[in-house]
């Protein structure tokens, strides 16, 4: 199923220890249906010293959250995220669009349009 929650998508924390901050999606791993908010979630490691951290002590990261925990924000407001799939056929292809909309007021977020050759 496709995620509802997308890379580089403003996102609010509706639960958790950072609740009501709002950031910007750096990944989503669909597998695991988690996704790591930019400043939000820190955690610090402990890292031993290497040629990219040549000092190595404690660096501080953000932890993957679970997808539900996370809202989209849309006109400054957390909504929810629905789909429209329209599918059309032509006379050698198939044209599939897929819009990613806000459901309180119906605004498309993004589309997607895929094309089938028969």
């Amino acid at each position: 199923m496709a995620s509802k929650i997308k890379r580089g998508d403003r996102v609010i924390i509706t639960a958790g220890k950072d609740k009501g901050k709002e950031g910007k999606v750096l990944s989503v791993n669909q597998k695991t249906e988690k996704v790591i908010v930019e400043g939000a979630n820190m955690m610090k490691r402990h890292k031993k010293r290497n040629q990219q951290n040549p000092q190595g002590g404690i660096i501080t990261t953000e932890a993957p959250m679970h997808i539900s925990n996370v809202a989209y924000v849309h006109k400054g407001k957390a909504v929810r995220v629905g789909f429209d799939v329209d599918i059309s056929k032509q006379a050698d292809k198939t044209v599939k669009t897929i819009k990613r909309i806000a459901k309180p007021s119906g605004d498309v977020i993004d589309e997607t349009v895929i094309t089938k050759k028969k």
